[in-house]
């Protein structure tokens, strides 16, 4: 199977836009917000909706706080892929504690990821709610943990592999899909 772009620049820019408005109506605006990506590329995800969210709260001298939570030493299988490298945990200097925290990643699958997350979180802190934020939601759930925030749902085949690509890791904004064996 060829791989096939299923979303373009223009299209991650709306979905972001459109995730951006739907936190700030969840939360009933922007106080107590923190974004938490999920390296790699859920860190710079979180960074523009944390942009968007600044500009869209329309509060003078308020700016979204972002940071980075690193899920490495808690994934569940660290045995099979033993290779990762963490990444920086960057809380901002508002901690967590109390706080409503959007966790943001750029491909929810199995749900291990988020789970990992969530361990994660813990050892940080007490959020007074957690929600979850994704770029693309491709189903095959291994753990009840469901999105709060979508980009994009992509129904996928378990032997197809969703890319996300974006520019301040890969150079340009795409999603794409195509087999595994890419």
């Amino acid at each position: 199977m060829a791989v096939r772009t299923v979303l373009q620049q223009a299209d991650i820019t709306r979905a972001l836009t459109r995730v951006a408005h739907e936190i700030l109506e969840a939360n009933r605006g922007s106080a107590g917000l923190v974004l938490l990506g999920i390296p790699t590329r859920g860190v710079e995800l979180a960074e523009r909706l944390g942009a968007l969210l600044t500009e869209f709260a329309g509060m003078p001298g308020w700016s979204c706080p972002v940071g980075s939570l690193d899920v490495t030493m808690y994934r569940d299988d660290l045995g099979r892929n033993p290779v990762r490298s963490p990444a920086p945990t960057r809380l901002p200097s508002e901690g967590v504690d109390g706080r409503t925290v959007v966790l943001v990643d750029d491909v929810l699958y199995s749900g291990r990821t988020i789970r990992a997350a969530l361990d994660a979180l813990a050892d940080h802190g007490r959020p007074a709610a957690v929600r979850l934020a994704v770029l693309v939601d491709r189903g095959h759930r291994e753990l009840p943990i469901r999105p709060d925030f979508v980009g994009k749902n992509l129904p996928s085949a378990a032997s197809e592999r969703v890319n996300v690509l974006l520019t301040g890791t890969d150079g340009s904004d795409a999603v794409t899909i195509g087999d595994g064996a890419e």
